[in-house]
C-alpha cells in the first residue's frame, strides 16, 4: 500500500512537471534616462490634448517580445509609446487586433535620432482588445533590459474632429 501511494505521488509529480508552462512575470525596472524621456513625453502629449491611460516599466530580455493587451474603443484616437533600453541596437513594436491581424509595425535602430523611442497613433475600427508586442535587441545585455510602455487617448474637444493623427 505504501509503495503504491509513493508510486502514485511520483507519477502525479512527473505529470505536473511535464505539463507545466513557463509564465512571463511582469517586473518593473528603473532607468534614469528612460524616466526623463517619460516625463518629457507626458508633458508633450498632455499639451496636445492626450490623457495618459496606462503606463508600465517592464524588465525585458533581448529578442523576446513582451505582450501588452489593451482594450480600445472604436473611433477613439490613441497614441502608443514604447521606450527601450538606450544600449539596445534594435527596437520593434507590432500591434495586432483581436483577430490577430497585424495593424501596426514600426522598427527603430540605435543610430536613429529618436532611436530608443517608438511612438505611433492608432484609431481602431472596432471596439476590441489589441495586443502590442514590443521587443528590443541588445548584444551585450541579454537580460534585465528596461522598457517602458504608455498608452494615451485624445480627449474630446470641439476642434478635435478636424485634426487627423500623424501616422
Amino acid at each position: 500500500m505504501k509503495k503504491t501511494s509513493v508510486l502514485l505521488a511520483s507519477l502525479l509529480f512527473c505529470f505536473s512537471i511535464s505539463y507545466s508552462q513557463d509564465v512571463i512575470r511582469l517586473q518593473s525596472c528603473q532607468d534614469d534616462l528612460i524616466s526623463k524621456q517619460v516625463d518629457s513625453l507626458k508633458g508633450l502629449y498632455g499639451k496636445d490634448g492626450f490623457v495618459l491611460l496606462k503606463e508600465a516599466s517592464i524588465t525585458m530580455e533581448s529578442e523576446f517580445e513582451m505582450p501588452v493587451i489593451v482594450p480600445l474603443t472604436q473611433g477613439s484616437w490613441y497614441q502608443f509609446v514604447f521606450i527601450g533600453d538606450y544600449s539596445s541596437r534594435l527596437y520593434e513594436v507590432r500591434m495586432f487586433d483581436w483577430n490577430e491581424k497585424q495593424v501596426i509595425y514600426q522598427q527603430k535602430k540605435w543610430g536613429d535620432v529618436d532611436g530608443n523611442i517608438i511612438s505611433y497613433s492608432y484609431i481602431p475600427k472596432l471596439s476590441e482588445f489589441h495586443m502590442m508586442k514590443p521587443v528590443q535587441v541588445n548584444k551585450k545585455k541579454k537580460r534585465n533590459l528596461c522598457g517602458y510602455v504608455m498608452l494615451f487617448k485624445k480627449t474630446a474637444t470641439n476642434d478635435s474632429a478636424s485634426i487627423t493623427p500623424k501616422l
